[in-house]
């Protein structure tokens, strides 16, 4: 789920988006603060906006606001109030974690690409990463699916050339650390740093 609030170009609505994928054919039912937006074909509500968001929420942000349990809870009680029924099935999951690079192998369709086994503590994912730094035995930052990047980006799942990918590896410009490095490569973590904690991303907000 991918939350946005900003007043001063949009207004006070809060915007929530339940789907990644893009609403072919929109239908929108409005019930009374609320804006339910569905796919026309088949009726799965993909997203909806909370009008007069600072009734229910105090919100100082402009951008991408932080998923809390919290939050959710507040949104959740503004439907109670409107009638509004719309299941929140949400990962509070960490989606910034420490992970380390089992295995590096070459993209067969790709010369600057590299297929890797990533272990991020309860999984190993195969990411493709264009990095030119990576290698097998690095400790490194993985954003896993869902994952919102200080830029906005939203990690999906994804194909690059041929080759199934489930998340990014991350520079430190890409995570929006100070002082970052201008050149490009993935950041590499102290060795004993634990596989699997939660990497905490400077805030944006």
């Amino acid at each position: 789920m991918l939350i946005s609030y900003n007043k001063k170009y949009v207004g006070d609505v809060l915007l929530v988006q339940l789907a990644s994928e893009r609403i072919v054919n929109t239908e929108v039912e409005k019930i009374g603060d609320f804006a339910i937006l569905k796919e026309k074909a088949t009726g799965e509500i993909k997203a909806f906006n909370l009008f007069n968001a600072s009734k229910y929420i105090d919100l100082d942000v402009e951008g991408n606001v932080e998923v809390t349990p919290e939050l959710v809870q507040k949104i959740e009680k503004a439907m109670d109030e409107n009638g509004v029924k719309v299941s929140l099935d949400i990962d509070f999951s960490p989606k910034f974690v420490v992970g380390y690079v089992e295995e590096k192998e070459k993209h067969p369709n790709a010369d600057k690409l590299s297929i890797c086994k990533v272990n991020v503590g309860e999984e190993v994912l195969q990411i493709v990463c264009g990095a030119p730094n990576v290698e097998a035995g690095q400790k490194v930052v993985v954003a896993k699916i869902g994952a919102v990047m200080p830029s906005g980006l939203v990690i999906k799942h994804s194909e690059l050339r041929g080759v199934a990918s489930e998340g990014m590896l991350c520079s430190a410009r890409e995570l929006a650390i100070p002082n970052a490095p201008s050149a490009k490569g993935i950041l590499v973590l102290d060795n004993d740093t634990e596989v699997g904690v939660p990497f905490e991303i400077p805030s944006t907000l």
